[in-house]
């Protein structure tokens, strides 16, 4: 028989849980492209000024997108959480989150809210760091059960 799994310590706050290994990925392929492209512009003598601003400017575009893509991250403080995926930031105080899931094929974490809505955190996302994931959506869980609506205030 197996001994009950002790419950992961209480993380100091402020904490900041985003996926590292995607992040870096994205980063540097983007830094990559760009440098690659610049430098084919640069360097096809047959290209006018224009052409050559358009091949440079196609590349910052490649590495804007991959930026947005590496923006999301989960922010949680003594006040509340900010969550802040591709293009929304939402600031949720703790009683707002009720339950913090990552499910087996899920994508990212969901937070389920006290308006009966769910919403998605990419900030915290198994695709190469599963185990990052994991860790950090207990994390965030055991945040949630401490500074939620259950929390003993008194």
């Amino acid at each position: 028989m197996s001994a009950p799994a002790a419950r992961p310590e209480l993380p100091a706050l402020p904490v900041t849980f985003r996926p590292t290994r995607t992040r870096v990925v994205l980063l540097t392929v983007g830094a990559a492209m760009f440098v690659v492209i610049t430098v084919i512009a640069l360097s096809l003598e047959q290209l006018s000024a224009g052409e050559r601003s358009s091949f440079i400017f196609t590349a910052l575009l490649f590495f804007g997108v991959l930026a947005l893509l590496s923006r999301p991250k989960v922010v949680a403080t003594e006040d509340g959480v900010t969550v802040v995926n591709l293009t929304r930031t939402r600031r949720l105080s703790w009683a707002e989150i009720l339950r913090v899931n990552l499910r087996v094929g899920d994508p990212w974490v969901f937070l389920d809210l006290s308006d009966g809505t769910s919403m998605p955190a990419l900030g915290i996302q198994p695709g190469i760091g599963k185990q990052q994931a994991i860790r950090d959506a207990g994390a965030l869980r055991i945040l949630v059960e401490d500074h939620g609506t259950g929390r003993d205030n008194g």
